[in-house]
């Protein structure tokens, strides 16, 4: 018989499961975009239809490796989310603002 999540975390050390906790964070921290629109709930049909195309453009896109923005900041957005541009130095993180706007002037 299976055994549900609950029963077997509740069985591990509070070491174990915190670093259970820190993978999780991990991994949903960098995930592409076909498992993040999973793990938001989402269909490629649904996606499809909250984006106003067909669902094969929504397979096609989660495809590709080169993108615009504004694209990829719609994609985003129609899954609940916000898209922000950061570029990563030794030094630290600077997020670009040119982008802010993108999806107003259309």
């Amino acid at each position: 018989m299976a055994k549900k999540f609950t029963e077997l975390r509740s069985k591990m050390s509070p070491e174990s499961q915190g670093r259970a906790e820190a993978k999780t964070r991990m991994l949903l921290a960098e995930m592409p975009l076909n498992e993040l629109r999973q793990a938001r709930g989402l269909s490629q049909k649904k996606l499809a239809e909250l984006l106003k195309v067909q669902q094969p453009s929504i397979a096609k896109m989660e495809k590709r490796t080169d993108m615009y923005l504004s694209t990829l900041r719609s994609h985003i957005e129609a899954m609940g989310g916000e898209l922000e541009v950061v570029a990563r130095f030794p030094d630290g993180l600077v997020k670009i603002s040119n982008f802010s706007d993108l999806g107003n002037s259309m």
